[in-house]
């Protein structure tokens, strides 16, 4: 520096000049000697979509409710003797529940019984009377009148006896109602009245406690108009169309059943029908009244094309994928998306068979730019929409 400031001036001012002259020939050249062109296309995973096998499932909320149900009340009235069960049991048909005093209703039984026995006697004096009646009318030493009153009071005795047989019959099934059982096999309740309780039957009987079918419930849920018309014009048969059931809380555990029923009309309010579909309670699990989320399925299988969940964009409202074509530029294609299936996501319109579409890389890409594709199987983009979630 101290030998530059010797110079003579003339000579500083020409060396300055020229340091700048070189500084500015190698910042113009720069940009030339560290690339030969056009910076690389960025690379990306493209997956070739193809036309799959697939059965489309639709999603609804639900409760579910039992195939059975009862209320047991009393059918004849007294003393309640015995309660034969536990709260919460499970029971089976048939299985004693209740015991009401039986012993008037035997008594019953036994008055009846005699009542009956008696009309027997009479309907066998009667009988005989018309025996005896018939010979001596055609002996001509009885009138016909008094045949005729021998003949309606054997009628009448026949009728006394019919009229017996049907009180005892009513005091044997009286007594019968006395020994409550249950109609159907399930879970029962508790017991609202116990032993010593006197209880009527007849309009104000009191419910003794109810019983609920468990080994099969309904899954009830409401179907909006169009899910229903593409269903049933796709199948005769709605029982062939699949169910699968999961608990709100318990989302581990599948159950597999069918649709039932189909309600006769649709609620005008709503625009929806309610349907029911039947599963069976394997592990015992399932209780009425739980919520349930549902999945409707297709009774057909049918092929549709499908792209991972990373594949797709959003634009304010719209859907978008981007597919390389064959000069490998990247390209806007809108898609109308349907159900999820099996992590994937059905694609309805917007797709053709054998589009490329950007899996992996869309951070670095924008439409209308040129990539470096690199096909990937649908095997490795389902590895990597499992790890990413």
């Amino acid at each position: 520096m101290s030998s530059l400031l010797n110079l003579p001036s003339s000579l500083r001012v020409s060396r300055f000049v020229a340091s700048a002259l070189l500084t500015a020939v190698a910042l113009s050249a720069a940009p030339f000697s560290g690339a030969a062109g056009e910076s690389a296309a960025p690379a990306v995973d493209v997956l070739v979509v193809e036309p799959e096998n697939v059965r489309t499932w639709v999603k609804f909320s639900g409760r579910l409710a039992p195939v059975e149900s009862a209320k047991i009340r009393p059918l004849v009235s007294g003393v309640i003797q015995q309660v034969l069960f536990a709260e919460g049991q499970q029971v089976e048909q048939g299985q004693p529940l209740f015991l009401i005093d039986p012993r008037p209703h035997q008594a019953s039984v036994g008055e009846a019984q005699a009542r009956l026995a008696v009309a027997k006697s009479r309907a066998k004096l009667a009988q005989d009377e018309l025996k005896r009646s018939e010979q001596l009318v055609n002996d001509k030493l009885i009138s016909q009148s008094i045949y005729d009153a021998a003949l309606s009071a054997k009628h009448v005795a026949a009728a006394d006896v019919q009229q017996a047989q049907a009180a005892l019959s009513q005091q044997q099934l009286n007594l019968e109602y006395a020994h409550i059982t249950a109609p159907i096999g399930g879970r029962v309740s508790r017991a609202e009245l116990t032993v010593g309780n006197v209880v009527d039957a007849g309009v104000n009987a009191p419910v003794l406690t109810e019983i609920v079918a468990t080994r099969q419930l309904f899954a009830e849920f409401s179907v909006d108009e169009a899910t229903y018309i593409e269903f049933v014009r796709s199948v005769q048969d709605p029982q062939k169309m699949p169910v699968e059931l999961t608990l709100a809380r318990d989302r581990g555990v599948v159950y597999q059943g069918h649709i039932s029923s189909f309600d006769n009309r649709l609620n005008a309010t709503s625009g929806t029908i309610r349907a029911r579909a039947l599963f069976d309670n394997s592990d015992g699990a399932l209780t009425a009244g739980m919520f349930a989320n549902v999945r409707l399925g297709s009774a057909s299988i049918s092929e549709a094309l499908l792209v991972p969940s990373l594949a797709v964009s959003t634009n304010q409202s719209k859907k978008f994928v981007l597919v390389v074509d064959d000069s490998n530029t990247a390209t806007y294609r809108e898609v109308t998306l349907g159900e999820y299936y099996q992590g994937r996501r059905v694609v309805v319109a917007g797709l053709n068979a054998g589009d490329r579409v950007i899996v992996n890389g869309l951070s670095h890409v924008r439409p209308n730019t040129i990539v470096a594709p690199r096909e990937v199987a649908p095997s490795e983009v389902a590895t990597e929409v499992a790890v990413a979630h």
